[in-house]
């Protein structure tokens, strides 16, 4: 794909040449320029191969896609001030028209014979449903104590609470009419397989890794690492409860412990917060160098209730801290610290949080598409989930405890390795599943006998894997992908006979900022 898109001018480094896209100047290009024109050809290219194939007006899945990100845009909105309910009131206006042209879009994919499985079309019609219901999402938003504290009863406030009433209607009665398309019109169209096959699913892989890998290895390495993991466990678990305790066993009594238990929301929110500010403490200066404006992380419950959990980065000038977000599931107050600090690590310091918060902050060397634009999954998430190792390796997770909740975490993120590409390919399943071609049956099997987690969310993580093919494999598939270029960058020292210096590997592998494994790579090499 030729490099001159015209967006190049705008990202180009500071100080490059003005025609930093043609390739006629590539002698002129220095480092960032040239990390800069190997990723956006990269990401613009598959952006042009899925675009071709359909898949991006087709987007509908459980986790991502716009019937979810038009309401969640709402969690990263200001609501100090007047002002900024004006602009709620203003997007909440909008709603409408941009899930009118989102229904278009579906309307017009399933024309060319492109609608999701049928699963993900219902899932998503109940989604819809709810955010159209009394209970709305968007009723909560403009009653909430938020809107309260801010607008008094003056005149002018009053019409901006009529303005939000009238959006927040205007937003319920979208999503209901996304719904009854969804169900009436989609869903008897939509197929009843969940697998893509294995055209659009090495698409979606490449997409997520910014790296091509061979699938059919990948899953049985996917299988191998669920047997290393679990033997990992098994010793753990002797740790934890005694020879011949069973991981089960164990998780029983790490679940049963009080000094591991938290209870309420307010409680998990504070917790998090506290575990956060210590692993930035501890870790800046040490193995980090982490930039003032990063050691504000604010940790928050969502709105929402999917049992998600998630990182959203600062904006550009840190107005907005980056923060981490937990979607508790209705009807849960309790939570196990066990489980739970191994995910503050991925989300917070040293994963997600260090890894996004730092792109934004390095405007000297980073161009805007770099810094807050691009985003790649094999390489942001494989990151987080190399940093839980990593925070293992360190000496964080030394109690058996949260060493088990690492584990379990490495643990779901390899058996849907399995799941995901085994689904999607119709790859032979192992005999612990009924051998067989693999179906959304055999993965439930298989999940449940190699992950602790509740039956809702497992439940909701299945249907993600189902309908969002490529994105799950990109956690532990990236993870490997990062160890590699670690493994790789260690090598080359030792043939120069020195050591790997892991605090510098990682500060120059963080300013590259989110691009490709395969770029990554390259990058780190140089």
């Amino acid at each position: 794909m030729p490099a001159d898109l015209g967006l190049l001018d705008e990202v180009a480094a500071p100080g490059a040449p003005e025609r930093v896209g043609q390739s006629d100047e590539t002698d002129r290009l220095d480092e960032v320029d040239e990390v800069t024109l190997a990723a956006m050809r990269e990401r613009l290219g598959l952006e042009l191969e899925l675009y071709a194939a359909g898949e991006q007006l087709a987007a509908l899945n459980v986790i991502e896609s716009p019937l979810q990100s038009l309401r969640d845009v709402f969690d990263l909105m200001p609501t100090g001030t007047v002002e900024d309910w004006e602009d709620v009131a203003s997007r909440l206006e909008a709603v409408p028209a941009a899930l009118s042209g989102y229904t278009a879009s579906l309307r017009a994919a399933a024309q060319a014979g492109h609608v999701a499985a049928v699963r993900q079309v219902r899932a998503c019609a109940d989604q819809a449903r709810d955010l159209a219901g009394d209970d709305s999402f968007f009723t909560s938003l403009v009653r909430g104590d938020s809107a309260a504290s801010v607008l008094d009863d003056s005149g002018a406030c009053q019409l901006l609470r009529g303005r939000l009433e009238l959006g927040a209607l205007g937003a319920r009665e979208a999503y209901g009419r996304l719904a009854v398309f969804l169900e009436r019109e989609l869903a008897p169209l939509a197929p009843e397989a969940d697998a893509v096959g294995r055209e659009r699913y090495a698409l979606a892989s490449r997409w997520f890794l910014g790296a091509e890998v061979d699938l059919d290895e990948t899953y049985a390495w996917g299988l191998a690492q669920v047997a290393e993991i679990a033997a990992e466990q098994e010793a753990v678990a002797a740790q934890i409860g005694g020879p011949g305790t069973s991981v089960a066993e164990a998780v029983a009594l790490l679940d049963a412990d009080p000094a591991r238990t938290l209870v309420g929301t307010d409680a998990l929110r504070a917790w998090m917060q506290e575990t956060s500010d210590a692993a930035i403490a501890a870790l800046d200066g040490t193995h980090f160098d982490i930039p003032e404006p990063l050691h504000a992380l604010e940790c928050r419950i969502a709105p929402t209730s999917t049992g998600g959990i998630y990182y959203t980065p600062p904006n550009d000038d840190f107005s907005r801290p980056g923060r981490m977000w937990w979607s508790v599931p209705e009807g849960t107050d309790r939570f196990t610290t066990w489980q739970e600090r191994t995910t503050v690590y991925h989300e917070g310091v040293p994963g997600h949080h260090l890894q996004c918060a730092q792109a934004v902050h390095d405007r000297d060397t980073l161009n805007t598409w770099r810094r807050l634009a691009c985003w790649v999954s094999g390489h942001g998430e494989g990151w987080a989930l190399y940093a839980e190792r990593l925070m293992a390796d360190l000496g964080f997770l030394d109690d058996p405890g949260d060493r088990m909740g690492m584990l379990d975490a490495q643990r779901l993120r390899a058996a849907r390795v399995v799941v995901d590409i085994g689904v999607h390919l119709g790859l032979p399943a192992p005999t612990s599943v009924g051998g067989g071609t693999w179906d959304a049956a055999k993965a439930w099997t298989y999940l449940r006998e190699n992950v602790a987690l509740p039956e809702a969310t497992l439940r909701f993580e299945l249907d993600r894997y189902l309908g969002w093919p490529g994105q799950a494999p990109s956690y532990k598939v990236g993870q490997r992908l990062w160890e590699s270029a670690r493994d790789d960058a260690a090598s080359a020292a030792r043939a120069r006979g020195a050591e790997l210096d892991l605090r510098e590997f990682h500060a120059r592998a963080l300013g590259l900022g989110s691009v490709g494994l395969d770029v990554l790579r390259e990058a780190v090499a140089r």
